[in-house]
């Protein structure tokens, strides 16, 4: 098999593990009522055991980057998401609140690791092919998240008990990255693939602290002001419509289920844009558009603008991410597996602490002013981005 046979069939085997990892991270969700009442948990309590799952995830990150280079990051792929499989249905069946706070922890750990790991051997693939793939990689994330959101309840809707359906999804989730590691690239493709497009000086590798670098540094937080607009919106705003647009609550899911289609749908065409815009026309411009939307979203009183907006912030930032993963992936002096991980866990510390942060906001003056602080951050990511520095 040439370079290029290999590299078509890496594409398609990365992209089936960032379904898989999509799938199995948004199973989780339709279990967290099952949890709550299992425990006897209360608000306050069952939000203290899902960050849980997050401290898990961003704490495997890092260390995630050190086996993909040593080992290579297809065999951490394929652990990682073994272990995710075989964790979630016991999600379902703990009843002891210690113990459940652990499998969660375990559960969040792998999902954070095989995150990172096909992250980086997307960049790999995408060096190798010499086109633009990541953003298809993230919108096949973005379709496992609303087939696994929809997927527990569709497998009980035909008679299955939840732990059954629990079980088959884990299952599938270990056929199809089982079926797909062969045509992983292995660790000596990895190596080459850095030694050729990462511009590492040979000692890159072996210097303390080598990620303490202004590009990753600028990149991750560009990572964490957009994973705080997208964390906000699954978080706060089923809260917004119901309490600031008086929606009924069986329908205050409608805004992020608009927000998730759009990002989806926009990822999976992402490929074909930026290679017709290029990387800082779909930063500045999905920016300035993810801005727009959230404003819209607070400052006009309309379902249909609110739910417009939710758009417009979904088609905004969908791609943003997928190109500041690409650029940390060909840093010079610094290694795709050091890149990669650093700027993964503080873009996913947005994620997890930024919904909190705005918490507090919301609690100090209001809802809509601590949504408008998102939007503000996009506007900052856009100017300066703008300004970035040379790498």
């Amino acid at each position: 098999m040439n370079i290029i046979e290999k590299t078509v069939g890496a594409r398609k085997a990365t992209k089936a593990v960032f379904l898989v990892c999509g799938l199995g991270v948004s199973s989780w969700a339709p279990m967290v009522p099952y949890a709550k009442e299992r425990l006897h948990l209360n608000d306050a309590s069952l939000g203290l055991l899902l960050l849980l799952l997050g401290t898990g995830a961003i704490s495997m990150m890092p260390v995630s980057g050190i086996l993909s280079n040593r080992y290579g990051s297809r065999i951490v792929m394929l652990c990682s998401a073994i272990v995710m499989a075989l964790t979630l249905p016991l999600l379902l069946i703990m009843d002891n609140v210690i113990w459940m706070g652990v499998i969660l922890f375990i559960f969040g750990s792998a999902v954070g690791t095989v995150d990172v790991a096909m992250n980086s051997h997307g960049v790999h693939v995408q060096n190798r092919f010499g086109k633009p793939i990541m953003s298809s990689l993230h919108g096949l994330f973005s379709v496992g998240g609303l087939l696994g959101s929809l997927g527990l309840g569709f497998l009980m809707k035909l008679g299955l008990e939840p732990i059954t359906a629990a079980i088959s999804i884990a299952v599938l989730l270990i056929i199809i990255v089982s079926w797909k590691y062969t045509a992983l690239f292995d660790v000596e493709t990895e190596r080459a693939a850095i030694q050729e497009f990462s511009s590492n000086d040979q000692n890159s590798n072996s210097r303390s602290f080598s990620w303490l670098t202004g590009s990753v540094l600028f990149l991750g937080a560009m990572c964490f002001a957009v994973f705080l607009a997208e964390g906000s919106m699954l978080d706060w705003s089923a809260v917004f419509l119901t309490e600031n647009r008086k929606i009924d609550e069986e329908l205050a899911g409608v805004g992020y289920a608009a927000f998730s289609i759009a990002m989806a749908t926009m990822r999976l065409l992402g490929d074909k844009l930026v290679s017709h815009l290029d990387g800082p026309k779909v930063v500045i411009g999905g920016s300035l558009i993810g801005a727009a939307g959230i404003f819209l979203v607070i400052l006009t009183p309309w379902l249909v603008t609110a739910l417009l907006g939710f758009i417009l912030l979904g088609l905004g930032a969908a791609n943003i991410v997928p190109v500041f993963i690409s650029e940390g992936g060909r840093l010079k002096n610094v290694s795709a597996s050091v890149s990669i991980p650093a700027i993964t866990t503080i873009g996913y510390a947005g994620q997890l602490a930024g919904p909190a942060m705005l918490g507090f906001i919301a609690h100090q003056y209001s809802l809509p002013f601590a949504l408008g602080f998102s939007g503000f951050l996009l506007i900052l990511v856009a100017v300066f981005y703008k300004m970035k520095p040379k790498y």
